[in-house]
């Protein structure tokens, strides 16, 4: 999306009457104007930072235009982070909810500012030709998943969040209905992808805490320290399931030097990252959980990744989305499908 589009889109926020509704509900700001600064625009909800003198926090709210029914569920972000905040504070915690029509044309959540570094498609200067570095993060990035699939869910009470019995089920069944849904193109290989996806559900370990969107560019390492991690964000699809279904989504993220283009931004290609193979067996080794199935998780994360793209191209072609970066999410698509059946095949692992 280019600048002024930005502009434009933040402008139609009401800022001014945002203003008002965080001071009459957060005590001792200071007697400061509030200044507004979008983050970089991803393909999901909408983050910016407010500061009101040295107060800074973070506004998120769903895309502009429509959006699918339980999708960008602000209200449901919110809940979990007061639960999973006090027992992973790598959560930001949340300050205050809003879905007043008179405020917001759609509701809005406001959190604390984590302090860091996002990797997304560059590492920090100074590191980029640091392997030992890379390392360290890939070694971090392994140890807070395992970590955050180690919490007693039932003594967070988080018990409310999810429904672990037939996660998979309903999660395979789900993505495959919404991926019709919002068919744009027939892409050949996906019928076949379906059907094993289906025929070949695995047994699941205990349910833990699962986060839905685990990945580099999700979470925010110190500036100091690349084996300390300062937060994990966007929680929103949060749920309790099938902890194995995070390690897939991750490794599915986690790209590595040579593969197609999807569309996902990710700087694990640079030296020094550890492979997919190298991920799952940290993995396995800090949760002690059997991966002989990971092959299945990974090609449903491929796929269902697909589908969140095609969900994205499927607005932009109808018109209800403006980014001019969503008009080339059909190769990606296409692309992520491939990888699926890569994955199926057992070649990615």
């Amino acid at each position: 999306m280019n600048r002024s589009n930005l502009l434009q889109q933040s402008m139609e926020i009401k800022w001014d009457l945002i203003d008002l509704h965080i001071r009459s509900r957060i005590s001792g700001l200071p007697h400061a104007p509030m200044e507004v600064e979008q983050f970089s625009a991803g393909y999901s909800n909408l983050t910016y930072l407010i500061k009101i003198g040295d107060w800074n926090a973070v506004f998120r709210r769903p895309p502009f235009g429509q959006i699918p029914p339980k999708a960008h569920d602000m209200e449901r972000e919110f809940k979990i982070l007061q639960k999973i905040h006090p027992v992973f504070p790598l959560a930001p915690k949340p300050y205050l909810y809003c879905e007043d029509p008179s405020i917001t044309d759609k509701h809005f959540y406001i959190m604390e500012k984590k302090n860091g570094i996002v990797l997304d498609d560059q590492l920090p200067p100074g590191y980029q030709e640091n392997e030992k570095y890379a390392r360290l993060v890939s070694e971090t990035v392994v140890d807070t998943l395992a970590t955050l699939h180690s919490i007693d869910y039932k003594e967070a009470g988080l018990t409310d969040i999810g429904k672990p019995d037939g996660y998979l089920e309903r999660q395979v069944d789900g993505w495959i209905k919404r991926y019709h849904n919002a068919q744009t193109d027939d892409i050949a290989v996906v019928k076949e992808i379906e059907k094993w996806l289906i025929d070949h559900i695995p047994n699941s370990p205990a349910p833990t805490i699962v986060h839905n969107d685990f990945k580099l560019n999700n979470m925010m390492i110190s500036p100091h320290d690349p084996r300390q991690a300062v937060a994990v964000f966007d929680w929103e699809m949060c749920t309790i399931g099938d902890p194995l279904t995070d390690l897939g989504s991750s490794l599915a993220y986690w790209t590595e030097p040579g593969e197609c283009e999807t569309g996902l931004t990710s700087i694990t290609v640079n030296p020094g990252f550890i492979t997919r193979r190298e991920f799952a067996h940290l993995y396995a080794e800090k949760s002690g959980l059997d991966l002989s199935n990971i092959d299945y998780y990974l090609t449903f994360a491929f796929y269902k990744i697909g589908v969140i793209l095609q969900q994205i191209y499927y607005r932009w072609k109808k018109g209800e989305a403006k980014d001019d970066r969503f008009s080339k999410l059909a190769e990606g698509v296409n692309n992520l499908m491939h990888q699926a059946l890569r994955a199926q095949n057992k070649e990615l692992l």
